[in-house]
């Protein structure tokens, strides 16, 4: 058996096997959930009403059940552009427009992008104007809508094609090595967009106002003092011209950090909720997560590009899945480069053969959130994280009751149950 061969039945045989892993996840999930509808967990139902308790349920199985779609759907597609010749098709289209080079390869990076957009609108378009809508939490116009696309299309142009410009010229002149180089080039651009996206490109989409509230202020004031920390401000986003969904997040990069809040965090919960899931947030900074988590996307990219820069080399990648390497007149492959062709299909096939990685991933992340919420219990009151943390559920419609086993594949975020029972003075923790 050849290698292209080989190569071809352990993606088609990956493909299938995650597929059928997420949908018997998803089944999972829906029925665990839809079993217990009808009854409040014991340690909740002093706080959250049967009526809010059966909105999460319905929220979470109609959202799973249209995630059975996307899944066959996202999977149809990458079947599509690789072993059934889509990527190929396209590539040969082009390179019979353009001839080989740099702009055929900018063009077919960038139709590949607008293609899958297309296909993508879709189920954007329902998930956010008819499951959203259902439920409550679309606060969105059509207009609106269609504005965004056409702003997060326009900027993701005019960083993303240069960039791309940059890393295939790299791969077509740095030599060998060419990945070492690109990875750098791809690190120094995350870390330059942690300082650019809160000053230039989060303001295109949202509108961001100082904290006015004295109370507050003067609250997440001290709290950053005891905690050591600093930032460059205090600000409250307009989340509610798009969805009734709360949150509340640092960004930037260094000295540079920005505290956000989502309007509808602030009229959701009192002053010391906010406090308390302000604390939480520190309590990620306190335990140098975001650290961590850059340095094992440092790590990881780096052996991602190395195994990029391996197997854009062979043959076999190529021919395997479905597309057939650029070659010339007399039929000696690389007249025209295939780097364009060797990024698609590596970002193509690697969710295929990753998506089993999940479950670890899912678990670090929970680890972090238990210590976060430890962290914040030590600096605010423990009641105030665990109200905080139930009106957050109930407003978000957040099922009180998961799948154990989706939990532990999916879930970056641990159970309600899970982390109330470990807040003291929760009423989860003594129900």
């Amino acid at each position: 058996m050849s290698t292209s061969l080989i190569w071809t039945s352990l993606f088609a045989f990956f493909l299938l096997a995650g597929l059928l892993l997420r949908l018997w996840l998803a089944t999972r999930q829906i029925r665990h959930v839809a079993r217990h509808r009808n009854t409040v967990p014991a340690a909740f139902a002093a706080r959250i009403p049967l009526a809010a308790h059966e909105r999460a349920a319905d929220y979470t199985i109609t959202k799973s059940r249209f995630g059975l779609f996307e899944m066959a759907l996202s999977a149809a597609v990458v079947l599509g552009w690789t072993l059934l010749g889509g990527l190929d098709a396209l590539n040969q289209w082009l390179m019979g427009a353009l001839g080989g080079g740099m702009w055929q390869q900018l063009a077919l990076l960038t139709c590949f992008a607008l293609i899958s957009g297309v296909i993508d609108l879709p189920s954007s378009l329902y998930s956010t104007f008819v499951i959203e809508q259902r439920f409550g939490f679309n606060q969105m116009s059509l207009r609106l809508w269609l504005v965004d696309l056409l702003k997060s299309t326009l900027v993701g142009a005019l960083i993303g094609l240069p960039l791309a410009a940059l890393i295939l010229w790299l791969m077509g002149a740095a030599g060998q090595l060419w990945w070492l180089w690109a990875w750098c080039v791809w690190m120094g651009f995350n870390l330059l967009l942690m300082v650019i996206y809160p000053l230039f490109i989060a303001p295109i989409f949202n509108q961001f106002q100082p904290l006015e509230d004295d109370s507050l202020k003067a609250r997440v004031t001290a709290l950053m003092q005891r905690c050591g920390f600093t930032s460059k401000g205090l600000f409250v986003m307009d989340g509610s011209r798009r969805s009734a969904h709360a949150n509340a997040y640092f960004t930037g990069f260094g000295a540079g950090k920005r505290v956000v809040f989502f309007d509808t965090l602030l009229k959701q919960l009192s002053v010391g909720e906010v406090e308390a899931v302000l604390a939480h947030e520190l309590g990620h900074f306190k335990h140098k997560h975001i650290t961590r988590r850059i340095i094992g996307m440092f790590a990881i990219s780096l052996l991602g590009f190395a195994l990029l820069g391996w197997l854009s080399t062979k043959g076999w990648f190529y021919t395997g899945l479905g597309v057939m390497p650029n070659f010339n007149v007399t039929g000696v492959e690389g007249s025209a480069p295939n780097d364009a062709l060797a990024l698609l299909l590596f970002l193509l096939a690697v969710p295929v053969f990753t998506v089993f990685l999940s479950p670890l991933f899912a678990q670090m992340s929970r680890k972090h959130e238990f210590e976060a919420d430890a962290y914040a219990v030590a600096q605010t009151q423990g009641a105030d994280l665990a109200s905080a943390l139930l009106k957050l559920h109930e407003d978000n419609a957040s099922t009180l009751t998961p799948d154990p086993v989706y939990v532990k594949f999916y879930y970056s975020h641990p159970p309600a149950t899970e982390r109330l029972a470990r807040i003291p003075h929760s009423q989860a923790s003594t129900a």
